[in-house]
């Protein structure tokens, strides 16, 4: 499994960027940029992925590995993001918020 710190994402131009944590964290805060298919619903929302390659975020790294690990058995060209949202918040990166 193909997988990037922070740092490497931070570097990272022009590759989407797909949040698997669940409706109520990504609204809490996520990396701009980033479109939440929860890994609850991924395996219906197949069809909203990239063609493209693309990285997989969520909190920490243990859901986003696995969600990876999946679509890479389906063709998927995934990469994991490892220490995930928590770990970019926590080196001072910026977050976005759905506006209320």
């Amino acid at each position: 499994m193909k997988s990037i710190t922070i740092a490497e994402l931070t570097a990272r131009e022009g590759t989407p960027l797909i949040d698997v944590r669940e409706k109520d964290e990504y609204a809490a805060g996520h990396v701009p940029g980033a479109v939440n298919i929860p890994m609850s619903e991924i395996g219906n929302r197949l069809d909203e992925l990239p063609a493209e390659a693309f990285d997989v975020i969520c909190q920490a790294g243990g859901r986003s590995a696995r969600v990876v690990q999946a679509l890479e058995e389906r063709g998927y060209d995934a990469t994991n993001v490892e220490g995930g949202t928590g770990e970019w918040i926590a080196l001072g990166n910026p977050v976005e918020k759905p506006s209320a």
